[in-house]
């Protein structure tokens, strides 16, 4: 079996956090409903791009562009922001069930989806996962407690400002387990 492409880490960061940085300019040039629009389009776009320079697309996108179509579309067509504000939270909680549902049946779904770029044991990947897991509810708190409570405006920033710092911080705090619980390389 030939091996995925893989993209450039730097191109992936941009195709992951492009559309977002997009939604926070056009929500500040135009509103929300204009930058739900473009982060529609934006989103399709990086997904397009990725398949064109891989010609595979990993699930954890094709999920975050059905939701953003979807909740986007209902902010659109209702002319309503709550749905654009919600899409952080389903998907949030649509990822932590995920892994919680791999950790049910024994098989830490990380593990999968990082086995190429990570080599841990057993154990590493069960408690890796559960930290991801965990982290993901506490996103998905965090996003309705922020748009509860906050502008719109706030919200915006708070995703691009706020939400993408946390998740590289906390990213960065696993590097001692990824350490501790590091396999042995195998032997050709």
């Amino acid at each position: 079996m030939a091996e995925k492409k893989q993209l450039n880490p730097l191109l992936k960061m941009a195709l992951d956090i492009g559309p977002l940085i997009l939604f926070f300019v056009m929500n500040a040039k135009l509103g929300i409903y204009y930058a739900t629009g473009s982060f529609m389009v934006a989103v399709l776009a990086a997904l397009a791009v990725s398949y064109a320079l891989t010609r595979h697309v990993a699930v954890m996108p094709v999920v975050t562009a059905v939701v953003v179509l979807v909740f986007g579309g209902l902010t659109l067509v209702l002319h309503d922001d709550l749905f654009i504000k919600l899409k952080p939270t389903i998907i949030y909680l649509l990822f932590a069930g995920a892994l919680f549902f791999g950790i049910m049946f024994d098989k830490p779904l990380l593990g999968a989806v990082f086995d190429s770029v990570f080599h841990l044991t057993e154990e590493g990947w069960r408690k890796l996962t559960w930290r991801w897991a965990l982290f993901f509810v506490f996103l998905a708190v965090l996003n309705e407690v922020v748009w509860r409570t906050q502008t719109t405006d706030f919200w915006v920033s708070f995703k691009l400002f706020g939400v993408i710092p946390l998740t590289l911080l906390f990213g960065a705090l696993q590097y001692p387990l990824l350490m501790k619980y590091a396999a042995p390389e195998k032997e050709d």
